[in-house]
This record gives C-alpha cells, sequence and structure tokens, in this order.
C-alpha cells in the first residue's frame, strides 16, 4: 500500500459543524480527470520557465542591491521601515524561487530531469534546502499523501502520541502557549524537519534527511542524498566567508531573516494544504492514491497566489498531477473542478485565521465510525 456538469466546488469552510470531505470511492477514474485537461497543460515550456526563473533571481538581485547599497544610505529612523520592508519582500520572493526549485523536482520546471536536477539543486542549496533528500522524501509524500502509515509530511498523530505538553497547551486553551508552539513551528519547524523529521513518518529509527544511510532513503538515492548533503556544505562554508569578511550580523540581516520568512511559508503552505478538520486521513484498509490526494485543500492567498506561482491556490491539481507546470495550473485546476465536483477541496478561510484555527482544530486523530478513515479533533 506504501506505493459532467459543472458544480459549485465544495468548500471546507470555518463554520461549525464542518463539512467534511467525502470519503467514498469516488465515480471518476484519475483518467477520467486527465482527459478533462487540456494537453499542452503536460507540456513544460524550457523558455517559459526559464523566464519565471530570471523574473524572480531579478528581483531578488535589485532587492540585494537596495539592502547593501540603499538602505545604509538611508537617514537612521528611514532603516527601521525599509529593513522590514526588505525581509519581507525578499523572504517573500525567495520561497517563489523554492517553488520553482520544488517543480524542478517534480520534472515540471523543463522536463529533463538532468536540468531540472541541476537547477533544483543549486537553488534549494543556495536556500539551505537538500534538494535530493526534499526530493525523495517530497515524492513519496505525493505517492501516499493523507496514509497515515506511510505519508511523509504533517503526518497526524494520535492522541496517545501527543507529546507530553500537549494537554497543558489545548487541554486547558491556553492562547499564549499555543502561540509559542506556533512561533516555534513557523521558526525553526523546517529545519528540525530536516534533522529530526518532526512532523513527519514516524520510522522504527532516527530518521534525518541528512543521513544516506537513514530508514527514509534507500538504494541509488543514498548517492544523491551525499551530493545534497555537499552542496548544504558549500553554502554554508560561503556563508561562514562572508560573515568573516563582513560581521555576524550583516549576513543575518542580509539572507537570514529573509531565509527564516521563507522557512515560514513553508510551513505555511505544507501544514495549510494537508491539515484540515474536514480533510480525511486513512490506515492501510481504506487509502488509495486517488483518496489520498483528493485529500487536499486549494486556499487564496491573494496577491501572493502570483508570488507564489500559485503552489497554493491550485493544490488539488498538483497533487493528482506533479509534472504540470505552474503557468498552466489555473487552467487545469478550472479543467478539473466540474469533474471532482463534492471531492474538490477550496477553504476561503483568511491565511492567518486558518493558521490559528488549525493549530486549535487539528490536534490529533480519531477514527469515525467507519474503520480506517481518521478526523481531527481537538477535545481532551
Amino acid at each position: 500500500m506504501c506505493t459532467s456538469k459543472q458544480t459549485t466546488p465544495h468548500r471546507a469552510g470555518s463554520s461549525s459543524p464542518v463539512q467534511r470531505s467525502p470519503v467514498e470511492k469516488p465515480p471518476f477514474t484519475l483518467a477520467d480527470i486527465r482527459k478533462a485537461i487540456p494537453r499542452h497543460c503536460f507540456r513544460p515550456s524550457v523558455v517559459k520557465s526559464f523566464s519565471y526563473l530570471v523574473h524572480d533571481l531579478s528581483i531578488t538581485t535589485c532587492l540585494l542591491y537596495f539592502a547593501v547599497v540603499g538602505i545604509p544610505a538611508l537617514p537612521s529612523i528611514l532603516r527601521f521601515i525599509a529593513w522590514p520592508l526588505y525581509w519581507a519582500s525578499q523572504g517573500c520572493i525567495l520561497f517563489a524561487v523554492w517553488v520553482l526549485a520544488h517543480e524542478c523536482g517534480h520534472r515540471a520546471f523543463t522536463g529533463y530531469t538532468l536540468v531540472d536536477d541541476t537547477i533544483g539543486l543549486v537553488l534549494h542549496s543556495w536556500l539551505l534546502a537538500p534538494y535530493f533528500s526534499w526530493k525523495y522524501s517530497h515524492k513519496r509524500h505525493h505517492s501516499n499523501t493523507s496514509s497515515q502509515e506511510c505519508d511523509e509530511v504533517f503526518v497526524p498523530r494520535l492522541k496517545s502520541e501527543l507529546p507530553w505538553y500537549s494537554p497543558y497547551v489545548y487541554k486547558y486553551n491556553n492562547p499564549i502557549a499555543r502561540l509559542v508552539l506556533l512561533v516555534v513551528q513557523l521558526t525553526v519547524g523546517w529545519p528540525m524537519y530536516l534533522a529530526f523529521n518532526t512532523w513527519g513518518r514516524i520510522y522504527p529509527r532516527f530518521a534525518c534527511h541528512f543521513d544516506p544511510w537513514g530508514p527514509i532513503y534507500k538504494g541509488g538515492e543514498r548517492i544523491c542524498i551525499i551530493i545534497s548533503d555537499i552542496g548544504m556544505v558549500v553554502v554554508s562554508l560561503t556563508l561562514y566567508k562572508l560573515s568573516v569578511a563582513y560581521g555576524f550580523w550583516w549576513v543575518v540581516r542580509i539572507y537570514g531573516v529573509p531565509l527564516l520568512i521563507v522557512n515560514a511559508w513553508l510551513v505555511v503552505v505544507t501544514y495549510l494544504h494537508h491539515t484540515h478538520r474536514a480533510l480525511p486521513h486513512y490506515d492501510s484498509s481504506e487509502w488509495d492514491w486517488l483518496r489520498g490526494a483528493l485529500a487536499t485543500v486549494d486556499r487564496d492567498y491573494g496577491i501572493l497566489n502570483r508570488v507564489f506561482h500559485h503552489i497554493a491556490d491550485t493544490h488539488v491539481a498538483h497533487h493528482l498531477f506533479s509534472t504540470i507546470p505552474h503557468y498552466h495550473a489555473i487552467e487545469a485546476t478550472k479543467a478539473i473542478r466540474p469533474i471532482l465536483a463534492e471531492y474538490y477541496q477550496f477553504d476561503p478561510t483568511p491565511i492567518v485565521k486558518a493558521i490559528w484555527r488549525e493549530a486549535k482544530e487539528c490536534i490529533y486523530i480519531e477514527a469515525a465510525d467507519r474503520k480506517g478513515v481518521y478526523w481531527y479533533n481537538n477535545k481532551f
């Protein structure tokens, strides 16, 4: 197992009681969905893909020039405004670059494995993300989405598996403690996942995304994990050289804070599109690939939809056909919605409100009346 007519999209909104996603076997197949999508949507364009990369890197370069040359020339009072603006802008643009590197891992950038892996390795290493480590574990996430035994990211925990502090945070509805946990998750959640596989699949022994011989990887993947580790070491040494030349806090201001924002967006996007009280999780007796892929949700990030290359508002289509490049994802989403009908999930809840709500309500899973289907709960 570890392996019609137009319908208004089903909305997994914030009202209570929530309307849960259907869990019955869909009345359509993956082939039916594919037929609804225009064929050109599956063909990446080398020129178009690189144009988006050049666009993002150009903005990154301009912002970097502004931080290095422009901000120091400003009056002191204006620097307090300029630095947060730089951090927020650069963090969002660098996350857009991260998304393009993620497309490389799906062969959705050019479709040529060597080109995509080379570009993905450079971009992800630059952002201190181990490219091949992420590519292989993320591939298994796509192969096992919402499988309680085999999914790789944000795997829900049973009530008995919760950390010792959970009742103190959630049972007594402690908003301050919940906020602290959110801050920790948004700042160091991504590196903790890479280093310790937190909020990932539970393996029989220690799992780490930097360990080529760990349980996450196998066979020929191991040499690629070593290449990813080398990329991380090269970038880390470069940052060390820069800190020696220009100072530690210079590197933090120019690179460190935007990287924190990149990592925060990565956690948000991963978390919000797979964690919702209306989305089911399945054990091996119930899970199949199509139902698992449909247990995801699209969200509206406003202007950031375009900045983030539509990773948020076309996430369902991305899980069904991950080789579709982002510039065809909107068209593909519109094409499949009539087929998916109530199986298509869209949550219009504002992002900040959704983050807080899921942190409050999606604490652990419990079995529903049907064996093998699990839903989030927060009752202690």
